[in-house]
């Protein structure tokens, strides 16, 4: 409706004066209000004739539309006070240039009340989208964020994203990364250009300044770049007014161009045809132009500490992988352990997560909190840096050169052995004369080799006990009596094969570690957690310190270091404890015991279930996903 409106009721003496009123205004009965819109940059006003109008007239307008004015006309007996809201009231009778003056002003009043509550209410939502955009860290979810939201404040029936690229080495180009838009089915397909001045996009990007085009299709005499048409025949669409917006940095730096494409009436509008495009898209109107620039820079913001956040994040994670590749390298033997812990913890972790009923039907692990289970995995051996090596790499029950000591110890024994019969038969030839030495040699001999074989049988002995084997009790009273068995030398001095340290070791009733050793093993945990605390972890992954150093906490508080029982433990640790288990068990590389069969392995968690050591409906869910079987 052309001109500002100006409401009368129906039969009101104002009609008359209304209809003298200038071209400018565009007089109305109120019965037409609700069929007959004003034009919201033109404005409306109801006149009111105090001595005849009833006000209640204007109520159904005013219900829907409270800011309009009212301009009373009052007669003498007339009070205008009486009646609300009115804007102003005029005495009668007015003079035509006054009531113009007076209409104008009411209509100048509310559209600048209008536009403030407007701007307050563009400020209120930029700042909102600020705060969302803030909050969001995954890079595709905040390209889609930004542009819903750069379209929803615009009113854009359409929008696509590009982002700057440097490519090593080569010049900078445009990435097409996101396409948006509500009339029609947009097919998408990441693409990279040329910043140049032949694109839109690229113009924006090089120039860093705000591009508002009323008709793509008409485009400035002189405009330096072209529209491709051929997208919209291919599509189906018409692309009229565009703005596109550089995303600076507070820096300067353009890393993106936004592009809004025709601007509608309502947000919700769809448009039914390129030629409804062609008729009803509207020019962007110049606020939209500072709201878009505003919102460009705090999405360029956001991106940058997206970026940033990916960045940490990939570096961070560099570090992780460096720490545990370092850690394995100090004990091969046990390579990849750490990272096939972590994806076996993952993938039990993920099916808790979706798992409908039983005992974990409303545990949910957000993002964070399954990086965080990762990391705890990946670093939950972490404290081994802090364990000796020979006692981390220790294969068998002696170190090789202790080994290689009583090997050595042994052919001592019995070149003194050796020495001290040769040196017997010796004197016997001197003193008694060779008929009585050839007597008693072959006796000497025999006494020397019994004793040679003895020692080669206590070696083999030796070198049995050594290995991790569980040991039995009757072996382990042998190896210790190889301690007090003497054997004399060539000077009359007594040598066991064994001091009593030594067959100690050889003792050992499972494994290769004295209780020594198995305690320095057994505080990693510890060393983990102090280790792990001296990282600054931010909020969400902070519990990764607690989780990892609780891996080996049993239900029954049997585990260490702290003998934790049941909820005390983690729920992420006992998901970990179980995998850990699992992997030590079917581990082809440890060279201290031969890999165990899948079947065997279960066969043991099962066992360690039944010890109240495990959490049962875990290994359940572990043994139901196999996931081994992704390895």
């Amino acid at each position: 409706m052309p001109g500002r409106v100006v409401w009368y009721v129906d039969g009101s003496p104002a009609a008359k004066i209304a209809s003298q009123l200038p071209e400018e205004f565009a007089p109305h009965p109120l019965s037409m209000a609700a069929t007959l819109a004003a034009d919201a940059d033109e404005g409306e006003v109801v006149l009111l004739d105090l001595d005849t109008d009833d006000p209640a007239a204007a109520e159904p307008l005013t219900r829907r539309r409270p800011d309009v004015p009212i301009v009373a006309l009052a007669g003498a007996a007339a009070s205008p006070d009486a009646f609300s809201p009115w804007h102003a009231s005029l005495p009668k009778p007015v003079a035509l240039p006054a009531l113009a003056r007076a209409l104008s002003t009411a209509i100048a009043y509310t559209r600048l009340g209008r536009e403030a509550a407007r701007s307050r209410r563009d400020m209120e939502d930029l700042n909102a989208i600020g705060v969302r955009l803030s909050a969001e860290r995954d890079p595709d979810a905040l390209l889609g964020l930004i542009l819903g939201k750069a379209r929803e404040i615009t009113r854009s029936d359409a929008g696509s994203i590009y982002l700057v690229e440097e490519p090593e080495g080569a010049p900078r180009r445009l990435r097409f990364k996101l396409a948006q838009n509500d009339t029609v089915q947009v097919p998408f397909t990441e693409f990279t250009m040329p910043i140049s001045e032949a694109s839109v996009a690229g113009h924006v990007a090089l120039s860093g300044e705000v591009l508002q085009l009323d008709d793509a299709y008409s485009l400035p005499a002189g405009s330096p770049f072209q529209i491709n048409r051929t997208y919209d025949r291919q599509v189906g669409y018409r692309t009229k007014s565009m703005m596109v917006v550089p995303m600076k940095t507070p820096n300067d730096e353009i890393i993106g161009v936004l592009q809004l494409i025709n601007c509608k009436r309502d947000v919700a509008w769809r448009f039914a045809s390129p030629a409804a495009i062609e008729e009803d898209a509207l020019p962007y109107p110049g606020r939209y132009r500072e709201l878009a620039a505003s919102l460009a820079s705090q999405a360029a913001v956001a991106l940058e500490n997206s970026r940033l956040y990916q960045s940490i994040s990939t570096l961070f994670e560099g570090f992780v992988k460096a720490s545990v590749t370092a850690i394995e390298h100090r004990d091969p033997t046990t390579s990849g352990h750490s990272f096939r812990v972590a994806d076996l913890t993952i993938a039990l972790a993920a099916a808790v997560d979706g798992a409908g009923d039983g005992p974990f039907r409303d545990l949910r692990f957000s993002p964070d909190e399954m990086r965080e289970i990762r990391y705890a995995s990946l670093l939950h051996d972490f404290g081994k840096v802090g364990v000796r090596e020979d006692v981390l790499v220790k294969a068998k029950k002696l170190r090789p050169d202790h080994l290689a000591l009583i090997r050595q110890r042994v052919e001592l024994i019995k070149q003194g052995i050796e020495l001290r019969y040769t040196r017997q038969k010796l004197e016997l030839l001197l003193q008694q004369g060779r008929e009585r030495f050839l007597e008693a040699a072959g006796r000497y001999d025999a006494e020397m080799v019994a004793l040679l074989e003895e020692l080669d049988d206590d070696l083999r002995a030796v070198t049995t006990a050594n290995e991790p084997s569980i040991t039995a009790g009757d072996i382990a009273a042998s190896i210790r009596h190889l301690a007090t068995r003497a054997f004399v030398d060539h000077r009359g001095e007594p040598r066991t094969v064994l001091t009593p340290d030594e067959a100690g070791i050889l003792s050992i009733a499972r494994g290769s570690l004295t209780g020594e050793e198995f305690a320095l093993i057994q505080s990693h945990v510890v060393n983990t957690f102090q280790f792990l605390s001296q990282i600054p972890w931010t909020r969400e992954l902070r519990k990764v310190p607690e989780i990892a150093r609780s891996h080996h906490e049993k239900l029954d508080g049997s585990g260490y270091p702290f003998g934790a029982r049941g909820a005390e433990i983690p729920i992420q640790s006992r998901m970990m404890t179980i995998s850990d288990i699992f992997d030590a068990l079917t581990a082809a590389d440890r060279p201290y015991k031969p890999a165990v069969p899948v079947e065997r392995a279960l066969d043991i968690l099962h066992d360690e279930r039944g010890r109240g050591r495990i959490e049962p409906a875990l290994l359940d869910i572990f043994i139901d996903i196999k996931p081994w079987e992704r390895r």
